[in-house]
């Protein structure tokens, strides 16, 4: 019987899972780097079969074989993008990296809206009100963007909703006080949301404040500097504006919630949304 070789198990573990019915595997870093390590010592093993004969060497102690890691890949079933989000939701509950932090509560908040929606709103990580109710954007934060939503002219059942943290962030003696993930809590959920931007695919993504910009796009600038122009992801233009929270936050003054609705507008005009004399006006001054 022939020696197995780390690929082998890899080969094995997809094949149970196509077999399983399952259409996507998502890998995560680990992964990623797991199979480089296989690639590259593949090509080292054929180099080393093409080399000529050398003179005999003292023979070393073998290296580790490079572990391959596939426990912490995400497996998305189903037939339709409901069911795969429904199944990347179910991983989400209990996801080891997530709860190995220990800086996360325990209550999971996925997302909400429609798995077809033509545009897909992220923010940063659940509240109070959101953990309480299990829904993203359901406290004060939540009916702004309710009412942004209203003034493009659409519902919240129309959209699709996330955050890139799953769990609301934890504090000492936390009420209903509440605060921004930070970058080990945004990585360890971050393959979620790539998940959900590849099943929803979306025509538009409108990251919703810091947070949602640094996930989705790598990128430590401010909002101030990343809204008012296109970015992308995945093939996929992507609008930085201001949390919603923002606005309460501040007491905004009208240029500032004039730029959020100019980011609003430009994703209306992208998606050739019927925009009225009146929406066009919103904001400007009298």
């Amino acid at each position: 019987m022939g020696v197995s070789r780390p690929v082998d198990a890899v080969i094995e573990f997809l094949e149970a899972e196509k077999a399983r019915g399952v259409t996507h595997i998502l890998l995560d870093d680990a992964a990623r780097e797991g199979l480089r390590a296989l690639y590259r010592r593949g090509r080292t093993a054929k180099q080393e079969q093409r080399a000529p004969a050398a003179a005999a060497v003292v023979p070393q102690a073998a290296a580790p074989a490079a572990p391959v890691v596939v426990s912490s890949m995400l497996t998305v079933t189903g037939s339709t993008k409901a069911e795969r989000l429904a199944s990347l939701q179910a991983q989400a509950a209990n996801w080891p990296p997530a709860r190995a932090l220990g800086t996360l509560r325990e209550t999971m908040v996925f997302s909400t809206g429609n798995p077809d929606a033509r545009i897909m709103l992220v923010g940063e990580a659940p509240g109070y009100e959101e953990e309480k109710k299990r829904e993203p954007f359901v406290g004060p934060a939540g009916q702004k963007l309710t009412d942004i939503l209203k003034a493009m002219g659409l519902a919240r059942e129309e959209v699709y909703i996330s955050n890139i943290v799953k769990f609301r962030p934890a504090t000492p003696r936390q009420t209903t006080n509440n605060r921004p993930p930070g970058p080990e809590e945004i990585a360890a959920c971050l393959p979620f949301i790539r998940a959900e931007v590849e099943i929803v695919r979306p025509e538009c993504i409108i990251a919703l404040g810091g947070t949602a910009a640094q996930g989705l796009l790598g990128s430590e600038a401010t909002v101030g500097s990343l809204r008012g122009a296109w970015h992308e992801l995945g093939g996929i233009p992507l609008r930085v504006t201001y949390h919603p929270s923002y606005l309460l936050r501040s007491n905004a003054d009208h240029a500032t919630k004039r730029q959020v609705w100019e980011d609003m507008l430009a994703v209306m005009e992208r998606l050739e949304m019927p925009i009225s004399e009146n929406q066009r006006a919103f904001f400007l001054p009298k």
